[in-house]
């Protein structure tokens, strides 16, 4: 809803899939007044000045720079922008990442040791598509609190999955990519190494609990 947003930022390396340390802003109408209208009592570091005597500084919405991004990042991310296009637009990327997710929803409703970090369905991402060990695991709460991560440790050594390891501050759990970048077909081909992964790990987990 553009006309209820007045600044809005994001990554490129979000979604599509750029070169992370890149972001892009849009301004509204008012936002922009406000930047010529007020000076804040305290500096503003180079990168956000977006004011040069007392008007807005129009080139930085034009393509000029404030420092040297590499343009290689540039290129990759209107070529990206170009595949989008070609396939369909917005529609048909938001229908490739909910087809990620449905095929992660139908392998969880069949595994017993696994389920949505959200139990509510509306807040379920299907770009960032976290999961969490349940108690039907055969493992107790304080077991499975490292299991995700020697999963993740143990999928990356296969060259199966890389950094699928939750959130650090968030409950022990997976989080899988199922951006519109991502196949859905890669998907369901790593949904029984997750299987795999998980009863290595979990007999591993209970051989050291009964040695305890």
């Amino acid at each position: 809803p553009w006309d209820k947003l007045d600044v809005t930022t994001w990554s490129w390396q979000k979604v599509l899939g750029g070169e992370g340390a890149h972001g892009m802003i849009v301004l509204s109408p008012r936002a922009a007044e406000r930047l010529t209208t007020y000076t804040p009592p305290w500096p503003l570091p180079k990168l956000f000045r977006l004011t040069k005597g007392g008007e807005l500084i129009e080139g930085v919405f034009k393509g000029e720079t404030i420092n040297t991004p590499s343009m290689l990042c540039v290129e990759d991310a209107l070529d990206t922008l170009k595949w989008a296009e070609s396939i369909g637009g917005a529609q048909t990327l938001i229908g490739r990442s909910e087809a990620n997710l449905a095929a992660v929803a139908a392998w969880v409703d069949q595994t017993p040791w696994v389920d949505f970090l959200p139990q509510d369905v509306a807040n379920r991402s299907s770009t960032s598509i976290c999961l969490v060990l349940t108690d039907d695991s055969g493992l107790s709460v304080e077991d499975r609190a490292g299991v995700p991560k020697k999963m993740s440790v143990l999928l990356d050594e296969e060259g199966v999955a890389y950094d699928i390891n939750g959130y650090r501050d968030a409950p022990p759990g997976l989080r899988i990519w199922g951006g519109a970048t991502v196949e859905t077909s890669d998907i369901e081909a790593l949904l029984p190494w997750l299987d795999w992964a998980f009863e290595t790990v979990k007999q591993a987990e209970l051989r050291d609990h009964n040695k305890g």
